[in-house]
């Protein structure tokens, strides 16, 4: 309850500097470039007063854009599969389910090249799709982890892995997702998908992927 109150308490200071009459209606009518720093201003200095830790920002950011609960947590990803699913279908991304986490995996194939970081074009549309229901749950936390095969020097891989999700992390925020709902993570070879037996395997391992976790109480 702290927390949130905190949260509330800062919010409501930032729009009203910025020259808002009242937080609900700045909060609706306000571009996501807008929304987005209040907000990232709000959670910032709570999870810092409350003790910076990953539960608290979780709670800060669960106090603004609103928590679910109870029964509701898995209609709303019920929801949110459904309407990824229609959009990935024929992309090549795997939408797997695991509880109330939905988990999307893109493979290399239409997302890096070797030892690169750079988005191909092929990625951007299906980029686009994703951002379409992402907009729309917007309920949800995303954790953007970067992959890589075995081979190659293990700083190397590593760096190139977080370089892969802070690329398809700025993609999305460009698209209107706010930054305070993503979070990038570089794996490098540490999480193979398969075993890094064969070529075939080893551009399997060459991934990213996406969890989308509900915001929770």
């Amino acid at each position: 309850m702290r927390v949130k109150q905190l949260v509330a308490a800062t919010v409501i200071a930032s729009l009203t500097l910025s020259g808002c009459a009242t937080i609900g209606d700045s909060v609706k009518n306000s571009s996501n470039t807008t929304k987005g720093a209040a907000i990232g201003a709000a959670v910032g200095a709570v999870a810092g007063k409350a003790t910076g830790n990953h539960k608290n920002k979780r709670l800060a950011i669960g106090a603004v854009l609103g928590a679910l609960t109870g029964a509701a947590i898995g209609r709303y990803m019920d929801n949110q599969e459904q309407a990824l699913r229609e959009q990935m279908a024929g992309t090549g991304v795997q939408v797997v389910r695991d509880g109330d986490t939905l988990r999307l995996d893109i493979p290399a194939q239409i997302t890096f090249g070797v030892n690169k970081s750079d988005i191909r074009g092929e990625l951007y549309p299906v980029l686009n799709d994703l951002a379409k229901v992402l907009n729309e749950y917007e309920k949800t936390l995303l954790v953007i982890t970067g992959h890589t095969d075995d081979t190659g020097a293990y700083d190397l891989n590593m760096r190139l892995s977080q370089a892969r999700a802070d690329s398809v992390k700025t993609y999305l925020q460009a698209q209107g997702i706010n930054s305070i709902r993503l979070e990038t993570r570089g794996l490098g070879p540490t999480a193979p998908l398969v075993a890094n037996n064969s070529d075939a395997n080893r551009a399997k391992n060459r991934r990213v992927e996406i969890h989308i976790e509900p915001i929770t109480q």
